[in-house]
């Protein structure tokens, strides 16, 4: 079949020149972005004035028979004409004749191709933001469920102090709010319109960009014709974005790893969410959790091919940007299939609380408590720290816990002991104790919580 642009050449192109240049096999997922985008552009070649409004009507009417095709699996989509854009425009010009060249006017592939991923990063983000919302509200409620519960807080993976169960999961809701807002403020550059650039220097055709800006949701309009075909500044600050969302992701699976094994035995995983061993019978593999915290280097590489795609690029379009569509839709799809997978998951796993609660007071976890009870003493706090210090040897020594020691023992330290130092010394006083805004005490938790949900509802 003759090419759409083939007027100037002598000889059809070679068959494994059409095979490595085309894009169909993976760019036919923004057909409706492309239907989407033609029938705003030919609304607007009638209202100017530049085809008619019968031509417009029948070049609408046929691109929503493609439409129909396509949603009904009859559309073949044909590796010989290259692209999404390709293929729509000649089966238009094989329903409709004629009429249907008409459509390209005033547009080139490289604003249209721009538009159709933009259109597609909208939608996707707004997908993405209420699938992060979803699991907000999961921990949030989970959280509620165990507002109480103690459990041991961890600095460099070591028994740290005591905290509580519900303070530890929401702050994974803080960090899913501030990848929220990054995606919301990236819609900002996403949602601008590059159709009316044309193939770099726009044309001399009376187009209306804003109107078509209008009709397709679009806050503005780009500025310059040149920077409208080659950007694709929103697809890596998308990439961007996503790679730091899937970067907590990672974390929280890994913490979900080590909770599950024996030596932690925090959480059980549901049946439903792991996976066996081929040879090993007795196995209940965090598999799922794995994944997502291996698709997180995924997600890396698809952010590091972008860049390294653009970093040499002249202006203005060049076909290397044909390759940003494979990791922009390989990110989509592994965020997407991630929240989902993650929230169902946390949904049906059962928190041991006895265990979490048992090992919240273990390994002088309120030391920093005794510490801070000599300075309200009066004490300066490197002091208070290094008596405090010497206790904990003295009972590591004697294999004690700090609880275990008389007044009289922790006399030899200091006179300013008293007998209330050990209201200090368990866990859940520990927790209780906490002053500070955003702390771990049971008052600042449900504050936490209280704001958070009226953030995510």
């Amino acid at each position: 079949m003759k090419k759409l642009w083939g007027g100037r050449f002598k000889v059809r192109t070679s068959n494994i020149v059409e095979s490595f240049t085309e894009s169909i096999s993976f760019d036919h997922r923004l057909w409706k972005y492309d239907i989407q985008g033609s029938i705003a552009h030919a609304k607007m070649l009638a209202k100017q004035g530049i085809i008619s409004k019968e031509d417009s009507i029948k070049i609408i009417e046929g691109l929503q028979e493609i439409e129909k095709d396509i949603e009904m699996g009859v559309f073949k989509f044909r590796e010989d004409l290259e692209d999404i854009h390709m293929n729509i425009e000649y089966a238009l010009i094989d329903k409709i004749g004629d009429t249907g060249k008409k459509l390209h006017t005033a547009r080139s592939r490289n604003d249209q191709i721009s538009l159709d991923l933009r259109l597609y990063l909208r939608k996707e983000t707004e997908e993405i933001i209420s699938l992060i919302q979803q699991l907000q509200k999961t921990f949030i409620k989970i959280a509620e469920k165990n507002i109480n519960s103690l459990m041991p807080g961890y600095t460099h993976l070591q028994r740290a102090q005591p905290v509580l169960l519900s303070h530890h999961l929401i702050a994974y809701v803080e960090m899913l709010q501030r990848d929220k807002e990054r995606f919301k403020d990236s819609l900002k550059r996403i949602n601008i319109l590059p159709l009316g650039a044309c193939a770099l220097a726009g044309t001399s055709l009376p187009i209306d960009r804003k109107y078509v800006a209008k009709l397709l949701g679009f806050d503005n309009i780009s500025q310059n014709s040149i920077d409208a075909v080659s950007d694709r500044d929103f697809a890596i600050e998308f990439l961007s974005v996503s790679a730091i969302l899937i970067m907590h992701l990672s974390r929280l699976s890994e913490e979900l790893i080590l909770w599950s094994t024996e030596e932690f035995k925090f959480i059980e995983l549901p049946d439903d969410f792991a996976t066996g061993s081929s040879i090993m019978p007795q196995k209940k593999n965090p598999d799922v959790a794995e994944l997502v915290r291996g698709k997180t280097g995924r997600v890396y590489g698809n952010l590091l091919s972008l860049l390294t795609i653009m970093k040499g690029l002249p202006l203005s379009y060049n076909r290397d940007l044909q390759e940003d569509k494979i990791p922009v839709f390989d990110t989509v799809d592994t965020i997407k299939s991630s929240l989902l997978i993650l929230n169902g998951m946390l949904s049906a796993i059962k928190f041991n609380i006895e265990i979490m609660h048992r090992i919240a007071g273990s390994s002088f976890s309120t030391a920093t408590d005794m510490a801070e009870y000599l300075v309200k003493k009066g004490m300066p706090f490197r002091t208070a720290h290094e008596i405090t210090g010497k206790i904990i040897l003295k009972c590591i020594k004697q294999q004690k816990q700090i609880k275990d020691l008389t007044l009289k023992e922790l006399n030899y330290f200091s006179s300013l002991f008293k007998d209330d130092i050990y209201s200090c010394l368990n866990a859940e006083d520990s927790v209780k104790n906490k002053k500070s805004e955003g702390s771990t005490s049971p008052v600042e938790v449900k504050k936490e919580i209280t704001r958070l949900k009226k953030l995510v509802k």
